[in-house]
């Protein structure tokens, strides 16, 4: 049997490992280049080393690159098991232990099908993934449509932003956008000088947010990662900043808001038991749900 095989039925083995099921966060941005795709890449990196089986989904529509980032070839993505041209596990790419990659298409045709047979099957195919504890969704930037979509079936959603004017203003008009479909959202402020930049641009955002949407609104830091040269480095040399660069600041960061997104998984199970899973998340994405 071939390592990526065995690794594949480990990760079906394990649709019943009893810890809580698959909660999804869409981790998103009002404009690019601020470092969405990284600090997914990364997180997804952490969780996993942490002992939890994370998939990590390409949905950066228009733009789908993390199969580049982290240098491995993804000959299929989604929306061939959507056609039935092949299956999930045809498609899913293990990375590293507990790891995998779900890639992505590059254009809005997932959105496109709507024939119950075929969203079915589809959501059948699906079940392998059950054994998941996380997906990280590495969203496109910008509140279009197909975006939207994605954050709505989403169990948490995270806005990325940096020290820009330009990007801290898009950061509150999606702020503003999901606010009509999510209560409760995150934020990481990437790129920073110290944690005190960090909360100061969020705690602008929060009292703008606050001024306009209400105080119905739950907007919480989850975050900030100082700026580093060896990050942009390391994107160019398609490695995982928190991997091998993992004595630098802005690793210990990334690390940090992992370990917060999963005290939210635990905290939820404490709370109301499982999570809604996979099935639920691509029922809701394809609007069967």
């Amino acid at each position: 049997m071939s390592t990526q095989a065995s690794k594949l039925e480990a990760l079906m083995d394990a649709q019943h490992n009893g810890r809580g099921g698959t909660r999804v966060v869409a981790i998103t941005s009002g404009k690019g280049g601020v470092g969405k795709s990284t600090l997914s890449a990364n997180i997804a990196y952490v969780l996993a080393s942490r002992g939890y089986r994370v998939g990590l989904m390409d949905a950066d529509i228009g733009l789908a690159n993390l199969d580049v980032m982290f240098n491995v070839r993804a000959e299929r993505n989604i929306l061939h098991v959507l056609k039935g041209e092949a299956r999930f596990e045809d498609i899913v790419v293990p990375l590293e232990e507990n790891l995998f990659l779900i890639p992505g298409e590059s254009g809005d045709e997932i959105l496109k099908f709507s024939d119950a047979t075929i969203v079915s099957r589809f959501i059948d195919e699906s079940q392998m993934l059950e054994g998941l504890d996380f997906l990280i969704i590495d969203t496109g930037a910008g509140i279009g449509d197909t975006i939207q979509m994605f954050l709505k079936a989403a169990d948490e959603v995270v806005v990325v932003t940096i020290p820009d004017p330009a990007a801290i203003t898009d950061a509150y008009a999606m702020v503003k956008v999901i606010s009509r479909i999510k209560s409760d959202l995150s934020m990481i402020v990437n790129q920073v000088r110290n944690a005190k930049e960090g909360m100061k641009i969020f705690e602008t955002i929060k009292k703008v947010a606050f001024g306009n949407i209400g105080e119905d609104l739950e907007l919480k830091m989850l975050g900030s990662v100082r700026s580093d040269a060896h990050v942009a480095r390391s994107v160019k040399q398609r490695v995982l900043v928190c991997k091998e660069l993992s004595n630098i600041a802005p690793a210990g960061d990334i690390e940090a808001i992992a370990m917060a997104i999963a005290d939210k998984k635990e905290h939820k199970m404490l709370e109301r038991g499982r999570e809604g899973g996979i099935g639920t998340f691509f029922k809701k994405l394809l609007g069967q749900f």
